[in-house]
């Protein structure tokens, strides 16, 4: 399991920290394009504003938005922030994952954290939960049983089941008796592939910690006088990704000292 025993235990995390670096500026092309109905596989990367085609230097992840001052230098058009942000979130989720657990399972860790960022970004800008990102994700922990002895997998295929129909049935009673829609059709599939990463037993702590940022969020708009009620609408799926991450690392961590 381990993915080199001689190497010192900085060198793996420090290692995941420049794979976030890379993974995250193509999963930032992603949440900037893919909603747009651009493609982010064809094609050479290029300026969003005047479609110059960039040179090597301008695609080194985060030092070139800095060298750029987030802008690009031949039209000025602004650099998306979510590069920024998107490639420093990649590169910490992969540093603390390969901390957590220095072998292939911590590199697993790292791709979950990673598809739930993704996730996350788009959710939150569009309200927005993609089928194959969450199918990927899905599939992904399925895979993952392979490496990783805990959860069972039997955990993990209840897990699935559960965290998808408990949303669904919840979705369906708010419709029956508000006669409106509460949750958006992606929320009970990106709990359900959450559940076959996690296992069935975490998915309750995975909604207990959706619902304090929803509530500290609340909090926040409303001291700063921003209305706060029935109608407000909550990025369910970016609040699950932001508990999934951390119960993950919490999980191997206790995984590590046991063994």
């Amino acid at each position: 399991m381990i993915l080199d025993v001689n190497l010192p235990y900085f060198v793996l995390p420090i290692a995941g920290a420049v794979l976030g670096l890379i993974v995250g500026s193509f999963l930032a092309t992603l949440v900037v394009r893919w909603p747009q109905g651009q493609s982010v596989i064809n094609g050479r990367s290029k300026c969003d504003g005047c479609n110059r085609q960039l040179n090597p230097l301008e695609l080194i992840p985060v030092i070139s938005f800095v060298w750029q001052r987030g802008s690009c230098t031949k039209c000025g058009a602004p650099i998306s922030k979510h590069h920024l942000a998107i490639e420093l979130t990649a590169s910490l989720i992969g540093a603390v994952a390969l901390m957590v657990a220095p072998n292939v399972v911590g590199l697993s860790g790292a791709v979950f954290g990673w598809l739930l960022m993704t996730l996350a970004a788009l959710d939150l800008d569009h309200h927005w939960l993609p089928d194959r990102l969450t199918a990927l994700l899905a599939a992904s922990g399925l895979l993952s049983a392979l490496i990783v002895e805990q959860p069972t997998a039997v955990d993990r295929l209840f897990g699935g089941l559960i965290g998808y129909f408990s949303l669904l049935l919840i979705a369906v009673i708010y419709r029956t008796v508000r006669g409106r829609e509460g949750l958006g059709g992606g929320d009970p599939k990106m709990l359900g592939a959450i559940g076959l990463w996690l296992g069935w037993q975490y998915l309750p702590f995975v909604l207990l910690g959706a619902s304090i940022i929803g509530l500290v969020i609340a909090f926040v708009l409303k001291s700063r006088s921003q209305p706060v009620g029935l109608e407000s609408q909550f990025p369910l799926g970016s609040m699950m990704a932001l508990a999934a991450f951390p119960i993950w690392l919490i999980h191997s961590a206790g995984l590590n000292l046991l063994g």
